[in-house]
């Protein structure tokens, strides 16, 4: 028996690894949003300095494993084998579902899925006990529901909080500096400077140090009792270095980003450092104390009120998880997914957004709007163009490719962590991802991020993150109540299967992920276009990435017509459904494609930027309705087949089954002519379209005169008559297609 639950526990700790890798992965956004989104310092510098801040709080962190221990349960009345059963449910429960929400690319909270996942499974065990013994224990004896109560509290302080201070200091800070903040800094800078340093180095010692094992007896004492002292000689001494640093021609918003990012980087590792190795530990506790009896006592018999009491965590263990999770820091591509999310809804500047619009984000925007409107009629007119040159956004100075500047930056760093410090001290429940993601959506809207444009689209995102952070919280407590309630009742055989379910959901998730980032990574051509300030090499650029674009659209154009004709000859339900399923992705491909050629076109010489740009525009078109005749011809077949109707008859199959080919070797026909950027086989492929158009024709007259002398189903026929006519539309395109393409490549 110890043998077996060696086992559980080892597989506790090997979960913990992979705990520690998402943990992070989704964490990343709450310290390396603003620095990256500035770009304060190169992607490298940003990531060695957050490594350096995760693995010292890593090291430093208080090792209290509270809540795993006896946070939610009660563990004086489990069983270990009841103690296991819920700790085993949780990491099983965790790794999954922090992966999910990690290639969502969605930012969540790690406290808030263990919380509930611990209460998850104490409420499934509870409702077991009670069960067994009929009713001599009851819900308040086996768990605490004040932890939970607590986490729930905190989504609403924190969101409110953080964004409301969030646009008030950015709205403030902005009036102050301007976007074009360098002319200002040699009258604000030191003080400014001084008030973020100070408050970076008062929640490093409020929030980030203050359980640390150094931290503790007569020096934690004598920073309790003498706060206000270091907090003003820390300003005064900080002041005075930033106005030396301005002097030395330093930009000090830079070293406030990057401080504030170590900062936030070591309270992550130091405080949240339980959500991921908490669990394991209490496992590895409560089996220390099982096997001190030498195997004379029953696991079902065994009480652990152990659990009861606090634990150091072993140096050991804090160096391992540090250095986990540093590699999972620079690692992790999830993590960059997720920093993107919150980057996109944050940015200055319009572009391809990453959610749709909702009714509510309508709603929101046009009360706003209204709102806006209205206050700003009983305004005067003087103060309105005051206002308008503290936020006039032409004079932004942006690093290279950054989404917004230096000062917003700050204002985020700083201001999240007085927030998370102030709520330490106060004892208020605030979240590090809650208040740093919308202590971020708070200054973007001060900043008038949020424009017409993309109001709707910014307002629609935040408020599906916000909702996945309810869905944590109510996901993580259902599935772990299943998962707990199927290990209790399954044994060995259940953790196996659950065991095996998981590792597949996470293979296949990294696989499924994989697959998306690859098809979403931005091609050599177009950074190259983008970074360009030659216009005669832009449009050498622009056109290699047309030709690669329209080349790849044909090939899709003619492997996914290829798998319709013959799913529906074949009556292959899947192929169909998978090609259905393929063009909707193509669709957003080719949308995605439109937004770079409209940046591609700016980058051009103006005596040919608008000749160029609608080429290039009839083309996109032409594209995406190549895309589009092939859904009106596979959906109508997908349908057919999915009601069982009757199948094309042999006349038919053999009739259009050597049109399509002749079609499909036209579309190679074109790829290639595009491809090698030569058209002098363009005149032969503009006969051969009429000519294929001109035999399709002639089917549509063959297969009239079918419905006219009655043989035949209707249903088949008005299928196969679609089908004829989408392809005609698919050749004509095409032709469209290969003919703009060569107007465009032409000098």
């Amino acid at each position: 028996m110890e043998t077996f639950y060696l086992f559980i526990v080892i597989f506790l700790f090997i979960l913990a690894i992979f705990d520690l890798s998402v943990g992070v992965s989704n964490d990343a956004v709450n310290f390396l949003n603003s620095a990256i989104g500035s770009k304060a310092a190169s992607f490298k510098t940003i990531m060695i300095i957050a490594a350096v801040g995760i693995f010292a709080g890593a090291i430093l962190s208080n090792g209290m494993m509270e809540v795993a221990r006896h946070g939610i349960y009660q563990p004086q009345y489990f069983y270990f084998s009841e103690i296991m059963c819920i700790l085993l449910a949780v990491m099983l429960t965790d790794v999954v579902l922090l992966d999910i929400f990690n290639s969502l690319g969605m930012p969540t909270s790690t406290t808030v899925s263990l919380v509930f996942e611990l209460l998850g499974g104490t409420v499934a065990l509870a409702i077991i006990k009670i069960i067994n013994t009929d009713g001599a224990l009851q819900f308040g004896d086996l768990l605490n529901t004040d932890k939970a109560l607590t986490v729930i509290l905190a989504i609403f302080v924190s969101v409110a909080i953080a964004f409301f201070f969030g646009t008030v200091a950015q709205f403030l800070s902005r009036t102050l500096f301007t976007f074009n903040y360098k002319p200002r800094m040699k009258y604000f800078v030191a003080v400014f400077g001084g008030i973020a340093a100070t408050s970076i180095l008062y929640f490093m010692l409020i929030k980030g140090l203050k359980d640390t094992t150094f931290m503790s007896g007569a020096l934690k004492d004598w920073v309790h009792n003498n706060t206000s002292f270091i907090v003003w000689s820390c300003f005064i001494g900080f002041t005075i270095l930033m106005q030396v640093l301005h002097w030395l021609k330093i930009n000090v918003f830079k070293i406030i980003v990057l401080l504030g990012t170590f900062a936030l980087a070591l309270a992550f590792a130091g405080n949240d450092l339980v959500n991921f190795i908490g669990v394991p530990l209490a496992g590895f506790s409560a089996y220390l104390d099982f096997t001190s009896y030498g195997g004379s006592i029953d696991p079902e018999a065994l009480l652990m009120t152990s659990l009861l009491g606090p634990a150091k965590t072993p140096w050991y263990f804090l160096i391992a998880a540090g250095l986990v999770m540093v590699i999972a820091l620079l690692t992790s591509k999830k993590a960059q997914n997720v920093v993107k999310t919150s980057l996109d809804l944050s940015r200055q500047s319009d572009g391809e957004e990453a959610f749709g619009t909702s009714p509510v984000a309508r709603v929101l925007v046009r009360t706003s709007s209204n709102m806006a409107t209205t206050l700003m009629s009983v305004v005067p007119e003087n103060i309105k163009q005051w206002m308008d040159t503290r936020f006039n956004q032409d004079e932004i100075i942006l690093e290279n490719g950054a989404a917004f500047d230096l000062i917003r930056a700050s204002v985020n760093l700083v201001l999240a962590g007085l927030l998370i410090a102030l709520g330490t001290s106060l004892k208020l429940p605030l979240s590090t991802t809650y208040v740093t993601f919308m202590v971020a959506m708070g200054t973007s809207l001060a900043d008038r991020a949020w424009g017409r444009e993309s109001a709707v689209y910014r307002i629609t995102g935040v408020l599906s993150v916000i909702g996945g952070w309810f869905i944590t919280a109510g996901a993580a407590f259902v599935i772990c109540f299943l998962v707990a309630t199927i290990i209790y009742f399954g044994g060995t055989a259940a953790i196996v299967a659950l065991i095996g379910l998981a590792t597949y959901s996470l293979v296949r998730s990294h696989l499924a992920f994989r697959k998306k980032s690859n098809k979403q990574t931005v091609s050599p051509t177009v950074k190259q276009l983008m970074n360009t300030n030659d216009s005669s090499e832009a449009l050498v650029l622009f056109r290699e990435h047309t030709r690669n674009e329209l080349e790849s659209v044909l090939a899709f154009a003619g492997e996914k017509f290829d798998k319709s004709v013959h799913g529906f000859m074949n009556e292959n339900l899947r192929d169909l459904r998978k090609v259905l399923a393929a063009i909707e992705e193509q669709k957003f491909h080719l949308r995605q494609v439109k937004r770079i050629g409209t940046l591609g076109v700016t980058q051009l010489d103006r005596a040919i930027a608008v000749e160029k740009g609608l080429y290039y525009y009839q083309g996109n078109d032409f594209a995406s309705e190549i895309v589009f005749s092939l859904r009106r011809m596979t959906e109508p077949c997908k349908d057919h087949i999915d009601n069982n109707f009757k199948p094309l008859n042999d006349a038919q199959k053999d009739e259009f089954g050597k049109m399509a080919d002749e079609v499909i070797t036209f579309i190679s026909r074109c790829m290639l002519e595009i491809k090698r950027n030569d058209y002098t086989a363009f005149d032969q492929l503009v006969e051969k379209a009429v000519s294929i158009s001109n035999a399709l024709t002639q089917l549509k007259k063959n297969e009239l005169k079918r419905i006219q002398g009655q043989s035949g189903s209707t249903k088949v026929s008005m299928v196969y008559l679609n089908m004829i006519q989408e392809t005609q539309n698919v050749v004509s395109f095409t032709s469209n297609l290969i003919k703009v393409s060569r107007k465009f490549q032409m000098e």
